[in-house]
């Protein structure tokens, strides 16, 4: 956590054992690449309108508080809390909340959704990297939770696969997951390398007995020996390359191989990615708040998108998928304030008026921490994001992923794109188009279509597929058993 102060480190906790149980997060979570805003006002006046719901709906059904949170209808309360302290968002019935029988039947009528989920993480048991570990000791060291200090240092268990086999595979609708990773200049700091990639995918995908399970390839142009690290990580058939143009994004003070998406040299990995068949490539962008262009001055240009569009242009048989749509991450109240004054979005206006611009259409926005985050935080800004890509992307080529499980199951982001529209002032203003309902052609499209196509994958063989291999049958028996998600969150969230 090179990048990190002590300052910083000093006021973050570990979101598992801190936060509440609560359906939906009340806070930012974040991951060890940036650093978690504090909780707003107006989180404040969520988490205090849902627990109220709670308090008053739980006793009559006979049920705790926490076990309340984990149905459907408690789901529902979490979404009822958010537009009373937002406004009218989502959709959500005034009686979904209270009533578990009808929250029940619109969640089965969903669950079989097809969702690709193309943006997702765990470590591995073999796995080296011990951030997690050292910043969870660091945080416990300050002594704020005199709790972790008795339980000893923290671990990084939660992060491993079999809780992540719970978060994705039977806590939320996903059907097929990608597993992704994020490398560093210090090779025992990945978050997994390409091999544990390649055998995490090949382990989930015989268990199934079915494609569960896709995964990246980890480029990092300019470091010593890239193409032939590239060339042996394509030898593993991943499914797509990522990279990361900052380069050691989680050490971020000493990175020293930041790269362009449209140089010559990046070009080089291009051609070996065309020859061994793949042709997605996953660039991360984004999540850099304004106070990152002065402290890394030396990323700060390699974090933008103004090397997409040539690239895209140059190599039209690839496809190039944003991931983050590059949003920059800032207090969302204050991007929120940006997006009515100038009707602008940082970097992901310019992300998304690339195609019209520059006459492409090989370039995707992935959602990933994005729309988690300004879908707690001020759900308006993650309308405006979501009606921005659409119009400028089209609607085919916005992609779903959502970072999981550092915010824990991706099941709540599931639920707010699903009740999720944008307000009529918003696309009257700015000529945003309705999102639709919840199954209609957009979300669907979102969900898994695009992903789908961009991966080769044909919907209604994999739907059967994954609908009568061995999750789906080890879900059914948790379902019928009491299905018990667990509300927890792992990554950081700021203090205060």
């Amino acid at each position: 956590m090179g990048w990190l102060t002590d300052e910083e480190q000093a006021s973050f906790t570990p979101a598992e054992r801190s936060e509440p149980r609560t359906p939906l997060p009340v806070r930012m979570v974040a991951s060890e690449e940036y650093a978690p805003v504090r909780q707003t006002r107006k989180q404040r006046e969520t988490e205090a309108r849902l627990y109220a719901l709670a308090d008053a709906v739980a006793p009559k059904l006979g049920l705790s508080r926490r076990r309340f949170f984990q149905t459907s209808a408690g789901m529902a309360a979490g979404f009822a809390a958010l537009n009373g302290a937002f406004g009218p968002l989502f959709e959500v019935g005034a009686a979904e909340a209270s009533t578990p029988e009808l929250a029940r039947e619109r969640a089965n009528a969903l669950s079989g959704q097809f969702i690709m989920d193309m943006h997702t993480h765990f470590l591995r048991d073999d796995t080296r990297l011990q951030n997690f570990v050292r910043l969870r000791e660091s945080v416990a060291a300050q002594g704020w939770n005199p709790n972790l200090s008795a339980a000893g240092a923290q671990t990084i268990e939660d992060l491993k696969f079999d809780n992540y086999f719970k978060e994705i595979y039977l806590d939320s609708d996903t059907k097929i997951a990608l597993i992704s990773s994020a490398p560093s200049d210090i090779p025992e700091d990945w978050f997994l390398t390409n091999q544990q990639m390649a055998e995490a995918k090949a382990k989930v995908n015989a268990e199934a007995g079915s494609v569960r399970m896709m995964s990246h390839a980890i480029m990092m142009p300019g470091a010593p020996g890239w193409l032939d690290d590239l060339e042996a990580a394509l030898a593993l058939r991943p499914d797509s390359v990522k990279g990361y143009t900052v380069g050691d994004n989680t050490h971020k003070d000493t990175a020293r191989y930041p790269w362009r998406m449209d140089s010559d040299e990046t070009y080089r990995g291009y051609e070996k990615m065309l020859a061994a068949g793949v042709r997605n490539v996953c660039v991360h962008k984004g999540l850099w708040g304004r106070g990152g262009d002065a402290r890394f001055p030396h990323l700060a240009p390699h974090a933008r998108v103004d090397d997409v569009a040539k690239a895209a242009r140059d190599w039209p048989q690839l496809n190039f998928i944003i991931y983050h749509s590059a949003y920059r991450l800032d207090d969302p109240d204050w991007a929120l304030a940006e997006f009515d004054r100038t009707g602008r979005i940082d970097w992901v206006t310019d992300l998304a008026e690339i195609p019209a611009t520059h006459g492409v259409s090989n370039v995707y926005g992935d959602l990933g921490q994005i729309f988690a985050q300004t879908l707690v935080a001020q759900p308006r800004m993650c309308a405006a994001i979501m009606g921005t890509l659409v119009r400028g992307l089209g609607a085919d080529h916005v992609c779903w992923g959502t970072d999981a499980v550092w915010t824990g199951s991706p099941q709540w982001q599931i639920e707010g794109l699903r009740r999720l529209e944008i307000p009529e002032d918003m696309q009257r203003t700015h000529g945003f188009a309705p999102l639709g309902t919840a199954n209609g052609a957009v979300k669907t499209g979102i969900f898994g279509g695009n992903n789908a196509r961009l991966y080769g994958v044909e919907v209604p063989t994999a739907q059967a597929a994954v609908g009568g291999d061995r999750f789906a049958a080890i879900k059914a028996d948790y379902v019928a058993a009491g299905a018990t998600p667990s509300n927890r969150r792992y990554g950081f969230v700021a203090r205060g």
